[in-house]
């Protein structure tokens, strides 16, 4: 009777096994394939810029290139030294502009006026800038601190170029460190403020602590994205083929080299060398950055765990 029973189920039962002639089969397959083209063309630029940049600069890469100066035209002998220091100069102003600026602002629009008016208008105009080109922002410094003279009499500088790449930096900013804060449970307020604390230590010493790795992580997108900038700088920070005095207050307020601007000035010559120059500083360019966005996706990581 058993038997029976067994094998009744068993005839009835359904086949499951997966049929590759059937129409929805067929399609899915296709579909699948589509989509898997489309992801390879999606990434195949990026494999392609950095391969060329890779075989172009990294063949140029030696000691003297990145200890010397840069040549003047006509000349084969030189490096560039002064503009990765100038870059990592430029940016580091930009950051301490910025990085105090926006992490202000994420922890008023999360912990401070969540929902108000004024939060929202602030969460939509960072969202515009997000989306503004980043030669506005070099037109508006040049507008306000360039041509105004503002600093110290002082026309194109390091400063000015910081100022520049500090306004493209700030939305990266405010919206990860309000986006972080928003991670940090409500019960850790509540358990702060219910033994007596304030606002301010609430933030301080619980919320601000437990959102140190996003808001990090945010910093490090921002200061990869303004790293990379060129057109702000040319109207900013402009050039120079000399080292900076950055151990005198003047020297901020000169004019500065960057990696970004010199790869525009030498790749438009008609030298050879200073060709390869501009191949040497966009491989030293692109490995900073790529660097700088690992460094985020680690943090990313280590803030998930």
């Amino acid at each position: 009777m058993t038997q029976t029973l067994t094998q009744t189920k068993s005839e009835s039962a359904p086949d499951l096994s997966y049929k590759h002639f059937l129409r929805r089969n067929i399609g899915s397959g296709l579909l699948s394939f589509v989509a898997a083209l489309f992801a390879v063309i999606a990434v195949l630029p990026l494999i392609l810029v950095l391969g060329y940049v890779l075989v172009q600069g990294g063949s140029q890469i030696n000691l003297s290139l990145l200890t010397q100066l840069p040549p003047p035209p006509g000349l084969e002998e030189g490096g560039i030294a002064n503009a990765i220091v100038g870059t990592l100069v430029v940016t580091g102003i930009a950051g301490l502009i910025a990085v105090p600026v926006g992490v202000g602002g994420g922890i008023f629009l999360a912990e401070y006026s969540s929902s108000g008016w004024f939060a929202q208008f602030i969460r939509f105009g960072t969202n515009v800038l997000a989306g503004v080109p980043s030669i506005i922002a070099g037109v508006f410094i040049y507008g306000t601190i360039v041509s105004s003279r503002i600093l110290f009499g002082n026309a194109y500088s390091a400063v000015a170029g910081g100022m520049a790449l500090a306004v493209l930096m700030l939305p990266t900013v405010i919206k990860t460190t309000d986006e972080g804060l928003k991670l940090v449970p409500d019960d850790l307020r509540r358990a702060a403020l219910g033994v007596g604390a304030s606002r301010f230590v609430t933030v301080t010493r619980i919320t601000l602590p437990a959102a140190l790795t996003p808001i990090a992580t945010g910093v490090v997108l921002g200061i990869a994205r303004a790293a990379g900038e060129t057109a702000p700088l040319i109207f900013t920070a402009l050039f120079s083929p000399f080292w900076s005095d950055l151990l005198s207050p003047e020297g901020i307020f000169a004019p500065i080299a960057t990696l970004s601007v010199m790869i525009y000035n030498f790749a438009i010559m008609p030298y050879e060398f200073h060709n390869e120059l501009a191949w040497a500083a966009s491989f030293v360019l692109v490995m900073m950055i790529l660097t700088l966005n690992l460094l985020s996706r680690w943090l990313a990581r280590f803030a998930a765990k």
